[in-house]
């Protein structure tokens, strides 16, 4: 690193301190032990795994805070921005302007910008929580417990989870969502059904068909109110309605986009060879599935830790196709690919739970494992070399 007035060199540069830095570091580090790193996050922490926070860290007492750092060993030689915005690149002097007025150049730049959670009408309130960072975790365990009432909007991942492990706390939830069911237009009905139905038999309260329009303090509990002029009265409120990818950095600089995103090729190269993306808001073209966009953990740390390697010169083409998953009371799923109830299903029922494959035209796109265990890469295996019956798709994936 040089430093000149205002004005500081690194030969790598992070833009966003979520899971993908933490990763790239990590990658980083494997191809070069020494080149200066600048990480600039909007957050006050440093990159940490972030499903943790809706899942094991209320579900494993012996799982701490501690314990969620990514790559912690490689940090002393590595320098954070905290709580700092970017405000424009300059591709062509290979420079960023920080929000403090800071001017960096940079060797090798990554945006790794995640995206910004979608909001609602309503004042700004400490128990009016988003729940994206470490912070908002922090803050909810205090916030939760025995005669606490929750009110979590939205039916999503993040407001599934936190509904099953706030209930698992002794904390009284309401989950308020659109759809007309809990799973409506991602699960198969048999599935969905049985999904709604665990919600309901742990006790969590399902507001379904209701749009929120605002919400509002009063006195000691914040008050919802949808669309329907209904009422519901909250001590903590958690929107959980979904993020929009953050590109704008990469559009005003002029970057190729795509699928909402920043377009990369195989190596997770932007359309300017000196800038790199992963993660959300990276396309790319996956192996299996064609050009993708996922918002997903384990697309993060994957694509994450390789674009590090790449940063530093690996030239390693990216060839993971990742998979989504999620842990709900006693129900355990995962899927790879397209999963939409309105595509053609084939279902393979096990002992213990079901395997569903989904068919485009005939054609295999996505499997959704529901409470089995298999190695999922026989799983990738199926996707990329379907067979010629669909009627053999029955039993073809083992179980572990």
């Amino acid at each position: 690193m040089s430093t000149m007035d205002n004005e500081r060199t690194y030969r790598y540069v992070i833009i966003g301190g979520g899971m993908v830095a933490g990763y790239a570091i990590k990658g980083i580090r494997q191809e070069d032990t020494k080149g200066s790193i600048l990480v600039i996050s909007q957050e006050a922490d440093v990159p940490y795994e972030r499903p943790a926070l809706s899942k094991k860290l209320w579900l494993d007492d012996e799982f701490t805070e501690e314990n969620i750092r990514i790559g912690a060993e490689d940090y002393p030689d590595v320098t954070f921005e905290f709580k700092t915005s970017v405000q424009a690149i300059d591709r062509e002097a290979k420079t960023i302007a920080l929000d403090d007025g800071q001017t960096i150049h940079y060797e090798q730049l990554l945006l790794a910008t995640g995206g910004e959670p979608r909001t609602l009408k309503g004042p700004d309130d400490p128990h009016v929580l988003v729940f994206r960072q470490w912070s908002d975790y922090r803050k909810l365990r205090k916030f939760s417990g025995p005669n606490k009432r929750v009110v979590i909007i939205g039916g999503g991942y993040v407001g599934t989870e936190l509904a099953s492990s706030l209930t698992q706390n002794d904390t009284q939830v309401t989950m308020i969502f659109p759809e007309k069911a809990l799973g409506e237009g991602k699960f198969p009905e048999k599935i969905r059904a049985e999904y709604e139905a665990t919600f309901k038999n742990n006790g969590v309260e399902l507001l379904s068909g209701q749009m929120v329009e605002s919400y509002q303090r009063e006195g000691d509990h914040l008050t919802i109110t949808t669309k329907d002029g209904s009422e519901i009265a909250a001590d903590t409120i958690i929107i959980g309605l979904g993020v929009t990818p953050r590109i704008s950095l990469a559009e005003d600089s002029g970057l190729a986009l795509a699928d909402g995103g920043v377009k990369v090729d195989g190596y997770l190269q932007t359309s300017d060879e000196a800038i790199w993306s992963a993660g959300d808001i990276a396309s790319y073209p996956d192996q299996i599935l064609g050009r993708q966009r996922i918002e997903h953990v384990d697309h993060a740390r994957n694509s994450g830790e390789l674009v590090g390697r790449n940063m530093a010169g690996a030239h390693v083409l990216y060839q993971h196709t990742p998979y989504f998953y999620s842990m709900i009371f006693d129900i355990s799923w995962q899927a790879v690919g397209t999963i939409n109830p309105e595509l053609q299903t084939v279902f393979d029922d096990r002992d213990n739970g079901t395997i569903v494959y989904f068919l485009d035209d005939e054609q295999l796109v996505g499997v959704l494992i529901w409470n089995v265990k298999v190695d999922l890469d026989d799983v990738r295996d199926l996707l990329a070399n379907p067979p010629a019956d669909n009627k053999t798709l029955v039993g073809s994936i083992k179980e572990q």
